[in-house]
């Protein structure tokens, strides 16, 4: 079973970027970006996210910043939000939280990033955005001795996993469709009342989420928006139903 999210882009500065980028505003918002979230059971519990893009066109496929991905590049990295970033935002309150009332429960929630090539970051939110530190806290495993991690998916097929879609002259390719994939697994343990946890944190909530760059311009993905966007916004997170 899994969860599946499409989303869309954010539109406060959508005409000033599509006249940017040399496109029309309605082939921004046909960049396609589906992900779809997972638990696997083997060889040992995980929640995989795999992130599937699309774009309309050519010209947008030359633009993009997409990095091959890089056994060597597989180490933990902050401010990934400076460049193609895959996210998810993962709330739910702390499993020693249980026996304090609603008020007294804090809101913390799990902000993962990961780059294309291989990096990639986690934090731990106590509250909407704090600390507020720069970089953020590192989120670190249930045993409090190292950072948590992700392990990416290398059996992707090489035409989805590295830059797709070779960048032709020919005109016959330039309104043809490119795509992108990436997937990653995080580690997860299921509780008796069947809750998953990530590093002591119930998942309650999820909120998928893609910064794309194209050259100096950032477009901003999520199934829905604050506005201006804002990922860390919880209004806007989905409930998480696997």
């Amino acid at each position: 079973m899994n969860q599946s999210f499409n989303l869309c882009v954010a539109t406060e500065t959508i005409v000033n970027d599509a006249q940017q980028l040399g496109v029309t505003v309605d082939e921004l918002q046909r960049i396609c970006i589906n992900v779809s979230a997972q638990v696997i059971q083997q060889p040992s519990l995980h929640l995989r996210l795999t992130y599937q893009l699309t774009l309309p066109n050519q010209l947008l496929a030359k633009q993009l910043n997409w990095s091959m991905w890089q056994q060597a590049q597989v180490k933990f990295d902050d401010y990934l939000w400076e460049e193609t970033c895959l996210e998810c935002f993962i709330a739910g309150r702390l499993i020693n939280d249980e026996n304090l009332t609603d008020a007294q429960k804090a809101t913390p929630y799990i902000e993962i990033n990961a780059n294309p090539d291989g990096r990639y970051a986690l934090y731990q939110f106590e509250s909407y955005r704090n600390p507020a530190t720069l970089p953020p806290t590192p989120l670190y495993a249930a045993d409090g001795q190292a950072r948590a991690s992700i392990n990416w998916i290398n059996n992707v097929k090489p035409t989805l996993r590295y830059v797709e879609n070779p960048l032709f002259n020919d005109p016959s390719v330039a309104n043809k469709p490119h795509h992108y994939e990436r997937s990653f697994n995080v580690s997860v343990i299921q509780r008796s009342n069947k809750q998953y946890v990530i590093a002591n944190t119930v998942i309650e909530q999820i909120h998928p989420c893609v910064i794309l760059w194209f050259g100096e311009i950032a477009l901003y993905f999520a199934p829905n928006h604050a506005s201006p966007p804002d990922f860390h916004n919880r209004s806007h997170w989905s409930k998480f139903e696997l």
